[in-house]
């Protein structure tokens, strides 16, 4: 018996690894060669792969199509109708598929609902995308972005709340006490 649920509206061709307590709910289809960690959810009308790898704890809301060439790791948070692209010049009359450019998605990181995310970048640990932005290059960890194109107007951390810093370039989360320090361009985690 399976330990994950597909709505009966949805479809998930053969060849496809789908984790436990995974949830897929209206008018999905989860194409070949496709990987689903345990405990996901994929709200109505996503199209997945094929050939895509999605890690654990991963939350993909309505509207959302996640093509070839897309790898989203552990626990990130993909907005309503949020968009991905596989191909930086696509054409309907020339076949570009041997051109489909990798984008990661590293842990933690969360894309706000209608936000589009161009081919062929890297979207940095717990980063957070501003609802409606157009990601056109890497993104550190922990960035705040918004506008379009996307640019970084602060820090978050671990849980999404805006850092500010002290005269040594220290935050702390309210949330749980973490620490931060930005040093130059980057920010650490200290604890």
């Amino acid at each position: 018996m399976d330990k994950y649920f597909v709505h009966e509206s949805s479809y998930v061709d053969n060849n496809v690894t789908i984790g436990d307590n995974t949830k897929i709910w209206h008018f999905c289809h989860v194409l070949k060669s496709t990987k689903i960690g345990k405990e996901c959810s994929f709200g109505q009308n996503c199209v997945i792969g094929p050939n895509v790898t999605i890690g654990n704890g991963v939350k993909v809301q309505n509207n959302i199509s996640i093509y070839e060439g897309v790898e989203i790791e552990d626990e990130v948070f993909l907005g309503p109708s949020m968009v991905f692209t596989n191909v930086i010049n696509p054409r309907s009359f020339i076949v570009k598929k041997e051109e489909f450019k990798r984008t990661l998605l590293k842990k933690g990181c969360s894309i706000g609902a209608n936000a589009t995310v161009i081919c062929g970048v890297t979207i940095g640990e717990y980063a957070l995308i501003g609802s409606g932005a157009v990601v056109n290059k890497n993104i550190k960890p922990y960035a705040l972005m918004v506008g379009v194109p996307a640019k970084q107007i602060g820090w978050v951390s671990k849980a999404g709340n805006t850092l500010k810093f002290d005269a040594n370039n220290v935050a702390i989360d309210d949330f749980d006490k973490s620490k931060y320090k930005l040093n130059g361009d980057d920010l650490f985690k200290l604890s």
